[in-house]
């Protein structure tokens, strides 16, 4: 059994020459514009899971994702005379959501950004309840600090120490 790295850079490598060489193998004039995004090999080296995206509409993912299953001896082929090791990793190809999610956060970031601007709107247009300022002030209520009556009545119960 492989260890972790080892695996890491057969995925890497895998990635390199299939991207490299998509268009080259498969030749035909229906395959999309195919970017592969990752690749990840298990750690025991026999399975390797491409992950693609395809420009275009989803007739066109569709026709890729038909011709790279279709293909997918051709390029193991490739692949395995390429990275000189003993057992070639069985390919898998899956369509990679990094658009759709992209998309996706797009949409979020941007009603997001409406929903703050209709926040600072309503806030540069709002006005106090009731006045700007709603605590009493000591000063404008004729009172002043001084003329509060404190009770200390002593902890024994006498009312000794009464301030006036």
């Amino acid at each position: 059994m492989a260890d972790a790295g080892r695996a890491r850079k057969i995925a890497d490598r895998i990635k390199v020459l299939i991207a490299a060489n998509v268009e080259r193998i498969v030749k035909d004039p229906d395959l999309g514009f195919v970017t592969i995004t990752d690749v990840r090999v298990t750690n025991d080296l026999q399975q390797a899971s491409v992950f693609y995206t395809v420009f275009g509409d989803e007739a066109q993912r569709a026709t890729t994702a038909a011709l790279l299953e279709k293909n997918k001896g051709r390029l193991r082929s490739f692949v395995g005379g390429q990275i000189g090791i003993r057992l070639t990793p069985s390919l898998e190809f899956f369509a990679d959501a990094i658009p759709e999610t992209a998309a996706h956060l797009e949409d979020l970031l941007k009603e997001a950004r409406e929903r703050d601007a209709a926040v600072a709107a309503a806030a540069a247009e709002a006005q106090y309840a009731g006045d700007a300022d709603p605590y009493k002030k000591a000063e404008e209520a004729g009172e002043e600090p001084d003329d509060v009556v404190w009770d200390t009545a002593d902890l024994d119960g006498n009312d000794a120490d009464a301030r006036t």
